[in-house]
């Protein structure tokens, strides 16, 4: 099977070679030509990666299983020429990450060398052992099964872009980091210590590709060059309890129930602003309250004639930069502290995913991006509103890099029972991703991308 596969890119490239080239090729080399023949070779064989990567569970939880995942691509990696580790992260209780590395034959370094690319994205989902959703099933053009959209199909894509670069000689140039994280879906904490090796990647490279899902908008490709934060906060009122008579008395106050209440609708009415998003998702109080360990329930106690002693408060607070994540979280302090007679307030914020604001050098990336469409006769990619779009690792090096997002497949459904991808998107996805990382390794390392 591996030499007809190795047969057939020659074929296709030889054939691409020898023919008169289209209007949509004509901006595009002779060797790029050439890979973008390989990609289409390569995107049967990704598919098939897929199905393998789906069939093995590696919910967040099952480490046996993210390793395995985890292994398997440094299997597919390894030939190409990449250095390949699996990274244990038992210390901060997760299974482990892969590092793979591949450095530029006869590299000198310096301003003129081309761009340093990471590659990232993440081996879990949200499918545990216990899940009834297991196992890839294809429908024409639609696969459905845990991970297909999330983020499996982008670990496919991903190898069969670099395999198409290998065929052609074109990687040879590159200089690529990959990081895939074990435990993108449920974090480990702290998170400074789960995500080191992503930033220290990042540190040695100068743009970054995230793998996860290609975003669409009416059926059109859509560029993502910002992700919002996603930071936890927790809420805690109190106040002296006693008998409902006495509620909004001097000696009584209002209770914590009110205090909360206060706080909750000063934050809905006074803070909100575009692109900022402040959920509350659990609230708990009474003569007693008390947050299970697992963060996601818990229990209280009251009575309609009893003032409550104790309230809790639970939710997100999501920016489009840290800048305005620093902003509000000070305005919810100050709100938090402004107290009803006879009660109490604190706010705590969790150390979470910070933003990945849009900057010039991701529009440049964009930008590079659309001029391969244009060349590969497809529509230019618009920026995606980033309130479409969820946190991501990429938003922890986004300080550091130039970033874009959506190098997987498109698909619907993600974290829930019958995600599926259209495979349809793979063609492009590949050809894109080969592309764009071929033209980075040519781009001078000093050029600005806008």
């Amino acid at each position: 099977m591996k030499k007809n596969i190795v047969f057939l890119a020659a074929l296709a490239v030889t054939l691409l070679s020898t023919r008169p080239a289209t209007a949509a090729e004509a901006a595009l080399t002779r060797p790029e030509q050439r890979i973008v023949a390989a990609a289409a070779v390569e995107n049967d064989r990704s598919i098939a990666l897929l199905e393998t990567l789906v069939n093995i569970n590696s919910g967040t939880m099952n480490f046996a299983g993210v390793e395995r995942v985890g292994r398997l691509m440094m299997a597919e990696l390894q030939p190409l020429g990449f250095s390949v580790e699996w990274k244990p992260m038992t210390a901060v209780g997760r299974a482990g990450h892969v590092i793979a590395t591949h450095h530029p034959a006869n590299a000198h370094g310096g301003a003129g060398s081309g761009k340093r690319i990471l590659l990232t994205g993440h081996l879990d989902t949200v499918f545990e052992p216990d899940s009834p959703f297991q196992r890839y099933e294809r429908r024409g053009n639609i696969a459905e099964g845990p991970g297909t959209n999330d983020m499996k199909d982008g670990l496919a894509i991903m190898v069969g872009a670099l395999r198409a670069l290998h065929a052609t000689g074109a990687l040879a140039r590159a200089d690529i980091t990959i990081v895939l994280g074990g435990d993108e879906e449920d974090a480990g904490h702290p998170l400074a210590q789960a995500r080191a090796d992503l930033i220290d990647a990042a540190t040695r490279s100068d743009v970054a590709l995230e793998f996860e899902a290609l975003a669409t908008e009416n059926g059109h490709d859509m560029g993502t060059i910002a992700r919002r934060s996603a930071i936890d906060w927790t809420l805690r009122t109190s106040a002296t309890s006693g008998h409902s008579s006495g509620i909004f008395s001097a000696e009584a106050g209002f209770g914590a129930n009110y205090e909360l209440t206060r706080i909750l609708d000063a934050f809905r009415r006074d803070l909100r602003e575009p692109n900022a998003t402040y959920n509350v998702g659990l609230v708990l109080g009474g003569a007693s309250a008390a947050i299970g360990a697992d963060g996601v329930r818990g229990d209280a106690t009251g009575k309609t004639n009893v003032i409550a002693a104790q309230a809790i408060a639970k939710g997100d607070l999501r920016t489009l930069s840290n800048a305005q994540t620093d902003r509000i979280e000070a305005r919810m302090r100050a709100v938090v502290a402004d107290h009803l007679p006879g009660t109490g307030a604190t706010i705590e914020f969790g150390d979470g995913y910070p933003a990945m604001a849009p900057t010039e050098g991701n529009r440049g990336l964009l930008a590079r991006l659309n001029e391969i469409n244009a060349a590969l006769g497809l529509p230019a990619m618009a920026e995606l509103d980033p309130l479409q779009r969820g946190a991501g690792d990429i938003s922890f090096v986004a300080d550091k890099v130039d970033c874009l997002v959506g190098f997987g497949g498109v698909g619907q459904g993600s974290h829930a029972p019958g995600e599926t991808v259209d495979l349809g998107s793979f063609d492009r996805q590949i050809k894109r991703t080969a592309l764009l990382i071929e033209r980075l390794s040519r781009t001078p390392r000093a050029m600005p991308l806008r």
